[in-house]
């Protein structure tokens, strides 16, 4: 980092982790079979937002291997906070996603007619469980029924001691079987000239897409429209209205605006804390930094004030009044519906998990990603970014932070050389160098111990990640080259056809 105000040394702002040669390993081992015959149908109703949708259907992957079911095509969760109608085929590929499981898992887009009216199973999966109680425990189920549902289906998997084949299927259903929808991914990613081989362009029919492509604007999108400006920050900004109703923080906000939190918390049933005490929430690091604070932490890391920021949120609690000192410090703030037309983003208007999904691109391929706080997206961002190659993910320490927040409330401090030199000084390992996932809290017992661990979708390593020493891992690249390059082919193809 560089300090207070920045200097003009930008290759330290944006240089990526150490990555020590760790690269993806998830290739199946010599023992692992395609799927047996199946033993009955596993059922799924997603619940929350669009990453705890999305870890969840990992991880249901992963219960239908060990038990031995046919999984039919996760529904959307539509009656939570979002209300949103999107179905499955809408925010992820869904013909990729069976296509990519066939090793491993069968998936079949409905329930075979002649099931329809057999008699199921609504089994609550005890949460945070092993590969021994999916194989014993529901996997016994299948001697009475042929068709079981999940009533609820996240934080379901462990997050350790499972089988490696099982922790590497996880992964691939993760980072290449679920994969955002066609008209999501052209959103938020373009086909640009260093992406498409100098062979594959030689001909004239591509050259000649090629020419098309460039002059549709529609096709510029938002990552190249972000790449534009430079090196850009993805700013994971959850500073809500769900998000701070749902926490109880009201720090910087009127009398009006936390009162009007506290009645949204009230009247929502499935949010079962009700009464919270917000400075104590807040100095416990349980609070989503404010725009205000986050002005402050990235000029003190040295981020000069013509960085260029994507907001990778929904609409900003209270608006321009909030971000108004952020603006001020950071002028160059973009999101999606600056960056984009109403006409480009109208397909997805009124859909928060495709909203959602565009940010999420975004933010994977950024240069530098920081959540304001480390919720589902945050911790499924960074889980993301390592597995590409430790691509430089700063996660605030918020308890350090407030600490210090506050001793300038108090006139204690002042922005300057201090204040920059103990924030570089906390956030100098918290920058997404590679390390083994995190194990429980020492002292905490039975499933406090479990839910404590550090998740495996915000850090596949060990399971996922080799040194490229490690056996399988040369394998693992060859065939994730070519995946790309028949996943680009595709994609071109695509685009010829909408176009």
């Amino acid at each position: 980092f560089n300090g207070a105000g920045g200097n003009l040394d930008s290759e330290k702002l944006w240089k990526l982790p150490e990555a020590r040669d760790f690269v993806p390993c998830i290739q199946p081992s010599s023992n692992y079979t395609t799927p047996d015959k199946t033993r009955g149908y596993l059922l799924v109703r997603t619940n929350g937002d669009l990453n705890q949708m999305r870890t969840g259907i990992c991880d249901m992957v992963a219960v239908a291997r060990i038990i031995n079911a046919t999984l039919v095509v996760p529904e959307l969760d539509k009656r939570t906070f979002w209300r949103d109608t999107s179905n499955f085929s809408d925010v992820f590929d869904e013909d990729h996603f069976i296509n990519a499981l066939a090793n491993d898992v069968k998936v079949v887009k409905k329930l075979p007619k002649e099931l329809s009216s057999a008699t199921k199973i609504v089994k609550h999966f005890k949460s945070m469980s092993s590969f021994k109680y999916y194989r014993d425990v529901i996997g016994s189920l299948w001697e009475e029924y042929r068709v079981i549902r999940a009533a609820k289906f996240d934080s379901r998997l462990t997050n350790n001691d499972l089988p490696s084949d099982i922790q590497k299927l996880r992964c691939r259903a993760c980072y290449e079987a679920l994969r955002f929808a066609p008209q999501i991914e052209a959103m938020g990613k373009v086909i640009s000239l260093t992406l498409i081989s100098i062979h594959f362009l030689a001909s004239s029919a591509c050259f000649s897409l090629f020419i098309v492509l460039i002059k549709f604007p529609i096709l510029q999108l938002l990552v190249d429209r972000m790449r534009s400006y430079g090196h850009f920050i993805a700013l994971h900004l959850r500073f809500e209205k769900d998000m701070l109703a749902y926490s109880g923080c009201t720090h910087g906000l009127s009398n009006a605006e936390a009162k009007e939190l506290e009645t949204i918390r009230d009247e929502t049933a499935n949010w079962k804390v009700k009464e919270i005490d917000a400075t104590e929430q807040r100095y416990r690091g349980q609070c989503p930094l404010t725009p205000k604070e986050v002005g402050i932490f990235l000029n003190a890391l040295g981020f000069p004030s013509e960085t260029p920021i994507y907001i990778a949120a929904g609409e900003i609690y209270g608006g321009v009044t909030h971000m108004a000192d952020l603006r001020s410090r950071y002028p160059l703030l973009m999101s999606k519906e600056n960056l984009a037309s109403v006409a480009e983003l109208e397909p997805f208007t009124n859909h928060s998990s495709q909203m959602a999904a565009l940010d999420y691109i975004v933010s994977v391929e950024s240069d530098v990603f920081i959540p304001s706080y480390s919720g589902n997206m945050a911790r499924a961002v960074e889980g993301h970014r390592r597995f590409l190659g430790h691509r430089k993910t700063i996660s605030p320490d918020r308890r350090g932070l407030v600490h210090l927040f506050g001793q300038m409330e108090k006139g204690l401090l002042k922005e300057g050389s201090k204040l920059s030199n103990r924030i570089i000084e906390i956030h100098k390992n918290l920058q997404g160098s590679p390390r083994r996932r995190g194990g429980s809290v020492p002292g905490t017992k039975s499933m406090e111990s479990t839910h404590s661990e550090e998740a495996f979708y915000t850090n596949p390593l060990p399971d996922c990640l080799c040194q490229r020493a490690s056996q399988n891992v040369y394998t693992s690249i060859r065939q994730s080259n070519r995946k790309v390059d028949r996943s680009m082919q595709k994609e071109q193809l695509l685009l010829l056809k909408v176009l």
